[in-house]
C-alpha cells in the first residue's frame, strides 16, 4: 500500500447528501485527513457543524481558519493561511498539528521556519474554486517539495486522471475537494484513487 495520503477538503455547498455522514464514510474508506474548510460560515456557525464533522471523523479532522474553535472544542489540529499565521505565529503552541496554505516555495520556506507541520501547496491544476487562474503546474510543486523537509500536500484540480503525476513529484499526499464531496460512493472512490497511485 501506498504511503501517499489523500486528504479531503470540504466544500458543503457541493455536498450531496449530509456533510458529517459523508465525513464518516471518506474517513471509514481511507482518506487520511479531513480540513473542514467552510469559509463563508461565521465561527458560530462553523463551530456547530465542526462538532458534527468531529463526532463523524474523530481525530482525522483539522479545523480550518478559528483557533478558538479549536481551543474550545478541544481540537489540537488547526490549518491557517500563512498570513494568519504570521500575524500571530503564538498559534503554533496552542495545537500539535499546524497546517499552512502556500503558493510559492518561499512561502513553504517561511510556514516551516515559523514551525509548520506541513503545508499545502496549490493550485496546482485549473480548477473551478479558481476560474480564470491558471494551475501553477507539476514544476511549482517539486520546487515546493524541495524547498522545505516537512510534507507538501498537492491542491488544486486534483483527480484520477493527474493523481499518479502528484505523486511521482515527491509531494506527502493530495487534497481533494469536488470529487469526494460528489461522489455517490465515497469509500469506492478512495479506493479507486488508491489504485491510481504509482
Amino acid at each position: 500500500m501506498s504511503m501517499f495520503e489523500l486528504v479531503c477538503v470540504t466544500h458543503r455547498g457541493l455536498c450531496t447528501d449530509d456533510l458529517p455522514r459523508r465525513v464518516g464514510k471518506l474517513c471509514r474508506g481511507g482518506v487520511s485527513r479531513v480540513i473542514l474548510r467552510e469559509k463563508d460560515l461565521t465561527e458560530a456557525e462553523y463551530e456547530a457543524l465542526a462538532r458534527r464533522v468531529l463526532a463523524a471523523g474523530g481525530d482525522k479532522v483539522v479545523l480550518h481558519h478559528f483557533p478558538q474553535v479549536c481551543q474550545r472544542l478541544g481540537v489540537p489540529r488547526l490549518h491557517l493561511s500563512l498570513k494568519e499565521l504570521e500575524a500571530c505565529p503564538q498559534l503554533r503552541d496552542r495545537v500539535e498539528l499546524l497546517g499552512v496554505s502556500v503558493h510559492a516555495p518561499e512561502e513553504a520556506v517561511r510556514a516551516q521556519a515559523l514551525g509548520a507541520d506541513y503545508v499545502t501547496a496549490g493550485h496546482v491544476f485549473d480548477t473551478d474554486c479558481k476560474k480564470g487562474l491558471p494551475g501553477r503546474g507539476l514544476d511549482f510543486l517539486r520546487a515546493v517539495c524541495g524547498s522545505v523537509d516537512i510534507p507538501v500536500y498537492a491542491i488544486g484540480g486534483i483527480g484520477p486522471d493527474n493523481l499518479a503525476d502528484v505523486a511521482r513529484t515527491g509531494a506527502a499526499g493530495a487534497c481533494l475537494m469536488s470529487g469526494l464531496m460528489t461522489c455517490p460512493n465515497p469509500a469506492e472512490t478512495v479506493q479507486e484513487l488508491r489504485e491510481k497511485l504509482p
